[in-house]
């Protein structure tokens, strides 16, 4: 699974992408943040709020609920305004 991580997120994170194996019962983009969290303090400062934090899934955008397989690109990104 590939993951990416854009805008401060990055920064608070400490990397740009990362490739991980989550353990088994890791089905959804939300029981996958919450393995994500306990990577690295990084890792847990980034998702502490999570209203703040898009997550996209083979470049369509998705729920908390959304679920993942092996094979995935996920994104997650600071919302997007335009003007």
């Amino acid at each position: 699974m590939n993951i990416l991580y854009f805008a401060w997120l990055r920064g608070t994170v400490g990397q740009g992408e990362e490739r991980v194996t989550p353990p088994a019962g890791i089905t959804t983009v939300g029981s996958l943040v919450a393995w994500l969290k306990t990577r690295s303090d990084g890792h847990a400062l980034a998702f502490a709020d999570l209203t703040v934090v898009r997550v996209a899934v083979n470049q369509d955008y998705v729920g908390w609920d959304h679920p993942i397989a092996t094979g995935d690109e996920i994104a997650f990104f600071p919302p997007v305004t335009g003007g």
